[in-house]
């Protein structure tokens, strides 16, 4: 057993130990004035069940954490176990949405089709959370469906070695 302070020294330890919790995969999408944007994110949780809240936090450290941050609608969208190649598109040098069979809810947020399940949600609130931001949302519907889901802990993808 390792015991340790969380600081600047120790920042990889406290990574690899957060990494020891496993999580799953998911892609946050939402529509933008320049078109539809998507990231892979593990960073999800159930909030509450009455209300419906579900949170999620983008990184500061993205180019494109504003528009995450910022977005009064959104869509997380629950890989299965075989679909690691979504969670690659939705990296910072994935194709995104190129060559994707994509629809629109009716908020007009990007819904990518066949994941284990998706919620729909619009922005209940978002706060500031050292280097993420904390994005709560209200959902406002479920699609899921049959199968397991794609996990991600110490380093690996559903038990094969991450990239």
């Amino acid at each position: 057993m390792t015991e340790f302070v969380p600081d600047h020294q120790n920042a990889r330890a406290f990574r690899d130990a957060l990494g020891s919790f496993a999580t799953g995969v998911t892609v946050v999408t939402i529509p933008t004035p320049v078109g539809p944007q998507g990231v892979t994110a593990n960073s999800f949780a159930s909030l509450s069940l009455a209300p419906p809240l579900v949170l999620w936090s983008p990184g500061k450290f993205s180019r494109r954490h504003d528009l995450f941050a910022h977005a009064p609608y959104f869509s997380v969208h629950v890989l299965a176990e075989d679909q690691k190649d979504l969670a690659d598109r939705f990296t910072r040098a994935g194709a995104q949405f190129d060559g994707l069979d994509v629809t629109l809810s009716p908020e007009g947020v990007p819904v990518i089709p066949g994941v284990l399940t998706r919620f729909d949600c619009a922005q209940e609130v978002a706060h500031d959370a050292g280097d993420h931001t904390l994005v709560v949302g209200r959902v406002l519907r479920v699609d899921t469906n049959e199968g397991r889901p794609l996990v991600f802990a110490q380093g690996r993808w559903g038990g094969h070695r991450a990239d």
